[in-house]
């Protein structure tokens, strides 16, 4: 998977650089045929970035739940503390 998305990433910066390249060549269907790359370029992006963002997030969350799970107690005696620290302020007024 790590060298499928190398692989995306090269063709990602060579069609950019290519993009570049062809910037000011002129007729219909170079324009034409620019923009639909342009387009699945920023599709392929969006896709892939999209993917890790979700991974990571997930990954995220199990670990956020393991941690939870391995230390209840200390999770429970610091929301108490907040809340009590918080009474307290909100009391002084």
């Amino acid at each position: 998977m790590k060298d499928l998305r190398n692989d995306l990433r090269a063709v990602a910066r060579d069609t950019e650089a290519l993009l570049k390249a062809t910037a000011e060549v002129t007729g219909d269907r170079v324009q034409e045929a620019r923009a639909r790359t342009e387009k699945s370029l920023g599709q392929m992006l969006d896709s892939v970035y999209d993917r890790k963002m979700r991974r990571r997030v997930r990954r995220l969350a199990r670990n956020t739940d393991d941690y939870v799970r391995d230390h209840s107690w200390g999770i429970i005696a610091t929301a108490a503390g907040v809340a009590l620290l918080v009474g307290l302020l909100t009391r002084r007024d």
